[in-house]
């Protein structure tokens, strides 16, 4: 390079530079398509926020009454669902839906429109166990996670009334608690929701279940884990069949959340009165303290 030429000016044989140029590369001005993204893996899902688990032609079924009805799954997502059927439920029935194997989801009518039925899924993670290791579960995870919480003799007379022609189902304990887990599979982690569980296999609730045939390993935390395969997957709901039996008497290892007793009142409802209101009742969930007279009582039974 002729550094005197480049300075003070001159002839200069042939053009000269630090570094050859180079063609144009990459996306041009006002022309994004004009570069590919090379994409490492396809797509998994649908990641959008709204109508995330819109359905197509998904079958299933909701007990009512002691009948099952096929139903037609619009969406799942959310802690309930939208079904079309040709059954006429009244506003805030108790419901079972169930979406696949031991995929059974306790549920409330919501709002009804033309052949659509909104409903709302319990809250509290079903244990599918029989009532006296039920109640040692919770009385242990109760001492556990909830130590402020004492276990005292109570007068049977204290307990809760209920009243008298009251339906069945409703005499039922209604615990308050949700257990969570995470799932790993193909080199992620996803943390789960626990919809119902027995020692055979669970319903969970996550935004990017694991495809059908997966293996995942269901990871309790300090409860241990299990690995398990998935049966089926609809919407944001996934069943699992555990690979070896769980002990379900660990996951009072694993503390819990505790779901409302009552439910809040949305804003949207103003103020209308709350017996017009489909939401004028609640589920019947009992507060810790509730739980903790109760399942003292029965355990003296």
């Amino acid at each position: 390079m002729n550094i005197r030429a480049k300075v003070f000016g001159g002839k200069v044989d042939k053009p000269e530079s630090v570094l050859a140029a180079k063609n144009p590369k990459g996306a041009q001005t006002d022309a994004l398509h004009s570069i590919a993204v090379r994409r490492e893996e396809t797509r998994r899902g649908n990641t959008r926020v709204a109508d995330r688990h819109r359905l197509a032609d998904e079958q299933a079924s909701v007990v009512h009454d002691g009948q099952s009805h096929p139903v037609e799954l619009v969406n799942v997502s959310g802690g309930g669902a939208m079904v079309s059927a040709s059954f006429e439920p009244m506003l805030w029935d108790r419901v079972d839906l169930h979406l696949g194997e031991g995929g059974m989801i306790e549920a409330v009518v919501r709002w009804l429109k033309g052949d659509r039925i909104g409903l709302e899924f319990a809250h509290e993670t079903r244990i599918d166990c029989s009532p006296g290791e039920q109640a040692a579960l919770l009385r242990e995870t109760i001492s556990r996670s909830f130590p402020d919480l004492e276990f005292e003799a109570t007068d049977s007379s204290a307990r809760r009334p209920v009243a008298e022609g009251a339906d069945e189902s409703r005499r039922e304990r209604r615990h308050p608690l949700i257990w969570t887990a995470v799932i790993h599979h193909d080199y992620q982690t996803t943390p789960v929701r626990l919809r119902n569980i027995s020692g055979t296999g669970a319903l969970i609730e996550c935004e990017a279940p694991p495809r059908v045939g997966a293996e995942p390993l269901l990871d309790f935390g300090d409860a241990g884990s299990v690995f398990a395969t998935v049966t089926w997957v609809v919407g944001d709901q996934a069943g699992l069949r555990f690979q070896a039996p769980f002990d379900l008497s660990q996951l009072a290892r694993a503390r819990p959340q505790v779901a409302p007793v009552r439910w809040d009142r949305p804003d949207y409802l103003g103020s209308a009165p709350a017996a017009d209101s489909p939401w004028a009742e609640e589920w019947g969930r009992m507060s810790l303290g509730e739980l903790r007279d109760e399942l003292e009582g029965f355990m003296k039974r």
